[in-house]
């Protein structure tokens, strides 16, 4: 059950593709989370479309242009002190090369290296239902078809 007296964000995030692989993003020291591997994006400001908020966080963390998409799924997280909504988007990149400008480190993967690397638990969410969802073709194609979003709350 969700604890209501805990503070709740909308956090983007934005699957990121080029020749197969998808970019990641490794956590900051001092953040939360540090040093662990991320879908690129960030939290929600006031005012702020989430499509908006996602094209943000992407120029300010990697210095690159990218447009956000459709929605692909939103999967909600409960940590000790704060609930977030992950909203996760299909994302096309416009222009430049990732760097690590808010981040330790940025990495382009393959789908199946995922498994390996030490994600968040929204995000490892969001990789285990993407998997299970993809049946046929690369999840490549299936990320950037243009499938209904799905919602994933626990």
């Amino acid at each position: 059950m969700k604890d209501i007296q805990k503070p709740h964000y909308d956090v983007t995030a934005g699957l990121i593709w080029k020749g197969g692989k998808l970019l990641i993003s490794k956590r900051a020291k001092g953040t939360h989370l540090e040093g662990f591997w991320e879908f690129p994006g960030g939290k929600q400001e006031a005012g702020e479309e989430l499509s908006e908020c996602l094209e943000r966080e992407i120029r300010e963390e990697l210095g690159i242009e990218a447009r956000a998409g459709e929605p692909l799924l939103t999967v909600d997280h409960e940590y000790r002190d704060k609930w977030i909504s992950l909203h996760v988007f299909n994302c096309t990149w416009i222009r430049g090369d990732p760097v690590a400008l808010a981040c330790q480190e940025v990495r382009w993967v393959e789908w199946n290296e995922l498994a390996v690397l030490q994600f968040p638990p929204p995000d490892i969410k969001v990789i285990e239902i993407l998997t299970r969802e993809n049946e046929a073709g690369s999840m490549e194609q299936r990320v950037t078809s243009n499938q209904k979003p799905v919602t994933h709350r626990e």
